[in-house]
């Protein structure tokens, strides 16, 4: 036991290990400061390690107050002398303070933070940035950026996030981190990847790459430290990609179908138009994907109205001729719906052989299982498809509760990818059939996603791109307005006036104190008493019921109403090709994505339609760049690239399972470049069984990484 022991303490420490190790073992961290830490999510050393600065100053390049001149934007470290706060008339808080270094001294005002004479105490070192003024004779600085230094000294110090709340500041964050790093000295952090791949691609060591992180001693020692930490991250998520992916290639087994029929070519000459290009070469690969026994699992992207149901349909009709049955899942009732009346019509004049009748044809049976479907209807969809005389079911969620069982289920499509998750697929894997085989898998998103993102969040599927729109589909004039709303209502009433309709949508169903945004139900009771109390005006929010939202949107569909007021329940899959208006209320509370969404439920018809995006005056810089990106195009995918410019990939990770956590310090939209090393080097690593055989401490760190975020590693790796 003792050899065993001395060994395990001279191997290097995994980040597993590291993980293991809760922070109150370091000096300093007892139960308070162990809580205050969990508020920030940092339970463990790893945590702790990869809580990384947000920032560094670069002392070097600090001014001294003496030589300071009026207008100057500088960087000024010195002490806090003292520190008052008062209120104006108006109840707005001034906060001033003095700071001095060897040199001179600063008056420091900041305007509606309060909270900063909290922070900033009696003998405090700061790092202010910020432009110094000439005010009464007395250099003066005015709101500006505050960082809390300490007592650190060197070139370069690390400023980490900090936390009030917590009671955290940024040298209790670098003297933890320094201590943890000095810890692991003896034994060093464990580092899997081949010296080959260190030296062919520039990389520090990973022990190296921590304390160059945390303890610079340049700028360019945190930018390869940088460079070796993110390619960690996005190995890793690479990786299990990988690895699921050729695991599934390897073991699953899948319905092998024939591609060349009559009732494929009457459906493709039956359309009423031309297909795309982009719509031809999809359904080309999906093709060759179902004449394989290999399961396809092939996300599907297209841009707003770029013809994804027909693509959709495509596959599913494929399972139909053998006799096989096809599976469209969506995310809510209101979507399910549209996608039946959608495949219900294109599924007109199509028939399927049916030896029990005497032509020896049935027309395609096609389906919709909600939880509004009740009764005995229910019990005819049901037993339909359990027996095989139901050939598409179209669903929710309903598709896959207790006792819902297919015959022989071949070609699954999900809408909306985001909102079903791996054991959802499993479950239609399960009841879909008896004979062990996968049904095949189409994804459907009409979010356009950046590439190296969709390498990072969909890695494990195959992508197919409808990047072009149908002919006799008109772009949409889109228009940013921040005051004169009257002409917006004056431009609904023509278009009602020439037998159109309109939406007008709002980020809220009701009325808030706290956001000074339009609600739906507010803005309704305004416009029917107001400016447009001459038209028919429906209502339509999530609070409805499943009847009511039903009957709403079926009296806009049929053109019973002229304006639905909605809130963004209409975002996705409602096809109303009269409606050539949308009208967006408080559009800076949208993101690009979203915005872009709202405003493909115009412009479906041949009929020229326009986008208002209405704001208040004041709006964050932030806001005006997404609504100006939008003003400027109706490329999906290039405002996909530009939203994840501004946002990051939040609002990307938030959409799948594997959350933001997963890259603390990468970014797709700056890190493209590592993206696409991370990927093909996961295909180097990883091998035809989706092992890591040969690479066993990766193997070892891929499976903690998926069991840290509380899943089954053994089926996240399989599916």
């Amino acid at each position: 036991l003792p050899l065993l022991l001395r060994r395990r303490m001279t191997e290097s420490i995994s980040l597993r290990e590291l993980d293991g190790i809760s922070v109150d073992r370091l000096q300093g961290v007892g139960e308070q400061r162990r809580a205050s830490l969990a508020q920030v999510e940092i339970h463990s050393v790893f945590d702790l390690l990869t809580h990384y600065p947000r920032r560094y100053i670069d002392r070097s390049h600090e001014a001294k107050l003496v030589d300071v001149d009026p207008g100057q934007q500088v960087m000024i470290v010195g002490d806090i002398e003292k520190v008052s706060s008062r209120r104006t008339r108006n109840r707005k808080s001034i906060v001033e303070a003095s700071l001095s270094d060897e040199t001179g001294s600063l008056k420091l005002v900041f305007f509606n933070q309060s909270w900063r004479s909290k922070q900033l105490d009696q003998g405090l070192t700061v790092a202010l940035f910020g432009k110094v003024e000439l005010y009464r004779d007395q250099l003066q600085m005015t709101n500006p950026l505050v960082d809390l230094v300490g007592d650190r000294t060197g070139r370069i110090v690390s400023i980490y996030p900090q936390s009030g709340k917590a009671g955290l500041t940024t040298w209790d964050i670098g003297r933890w981190s320094t201590e943890a790093l000095r810890r692991c000295q003896s034994r060093r952090i464990i580092d899997p990847l081949p010296e080959k791949y260190l030296e062919e691609l520039g990389l520090l060591g990973r022990m190296d790459a921590f304390e160059a992180i945390h303890q610079p001693n340049s700028m360019s020692d945190v930018l390869e430290a940088r460079d070796r930490l993110v390619l960690d991250e996005l190995l890793r998520v690479q990786l299990v990609l990988r690895m699921r992916k050729m695991r599934r290639l390897n073991q699953a087994s899948g319905v092998k179908h024939q591609v060349d029929s009559a009732l494929l070519t009457k459906f493709v000459e039956g359309l009423p138009f031309a297909l795309t290009g982009a719509q031809q070469k999809t359904m080309s690969e999906i093709s060759v994907d179902l004449k394989s026994e290999q399961p396809m699992h092939r996300l599907l992207q297209g841009d707003v109205g770029s013809g994804k149901t027909l693509v959709a349909m495509y596959a599913l009709l494929i399972a139909v001729t053998e006799g096989h049955q096809g599976a469209l899942m969506a995310p809510t009732e209101v979507l399910a719906e549209q996608h039946y009346l959608n495949l219900a019509e294109l599924a007109k004049g199509l028939e399927v052989e049916d030896q029990s009748t005497l032509t020896g044809a049935r027309p395609i049976s096609v389906k919709l299982l909600t939880n509004r479907v009740t009764g005995s209807d229910r019990r005819r969809v049901v037993q339909g498809m359990e027996e095989g005389s139901v050939d598409l079911v179209i669903g929710t969620h309903a598709l896959i509760q207790e006792g819902i069982r297919f015959s022989s289920l071949s070609v699954v499509v999900v809408d909306e990818q985001h909102r079903f998750g791996v054991e959802q697929r499993s479950v239609l894997r399960e009841r879909g059939r008896d004979d062990g085989k996968w049904p095949h898998l189409l994804v459907m998103t009409a979010t356009p996603i950046p590439r190296t993102a969709a390498m990072t969040v969909y890695g494990d599927l195959d992508v197919s791109t409808l990047n072009e729109l149908p002919p006799g589909r008109t772009p949409i004039s889109t228009k940013w307005i921040s005051e004169d709303a009257e002409s917006v209502w004056g431009h609904v009433h023509s278009e009602v006036a020439e037998g159109r309709q309109a939406y007008v949508v709002c980020p809220l169903i009701e009325e808030s104190d706290n956001l000074h945004a339009s609600s739906a139900e507010t803005t309704y009771l305004e416009l029917v008493s107001g400016v447009l109390s001459d038209l028919r005006v429906g209502l339509l929010h999530g609070r409805l019921n499943g009847a009511e939202k039903q009957e709403t949107m079926e009296a806009f569909r049929d053109g019973r109403l002229d304006v639905l007021v909605a809130t963004t329940v209409i975002e996705v899959g409602v096809d109303v090709p009269n409606a050539t208006t949308m009208v967006i209320l408080s559009a800076d509370r949208f993101g690009i994505a979203q915005l872009h969404q709202l405003r493909g439920r115009v412009g479906r018809g041949t009929h020229k339609s326009s986008c208002f995006l209405i704001t208040v005056d004041q709006i964050s810089e932030d806001a005006k760049e997404r609504l100006a990106a939008l003003e400027d195009s109706n490329d999906g995918f290039a405002l996909a690239e530009r939203d994840l410019e501004l946002r990051g990939e939040g609002t990307i990770f938030e959409q799948r399972q594997s959350g933001t956590n997963d890259l603390k310090l990468a970014s797709l939209a700056r890190d493209r470049v590592w993206v696409e090393r991370a990927r093909d080097l996961a295909e180097e690593l990883v091998d035809d069984r989706g092992s890591l055989e040969g690479h066993r401490l990766y193997e070892d760190e891929v499976i903690w990484f998926v069991e840290r975020r509380d899943d089954d590693a053994e089926n996240l790796l399989r599916s």
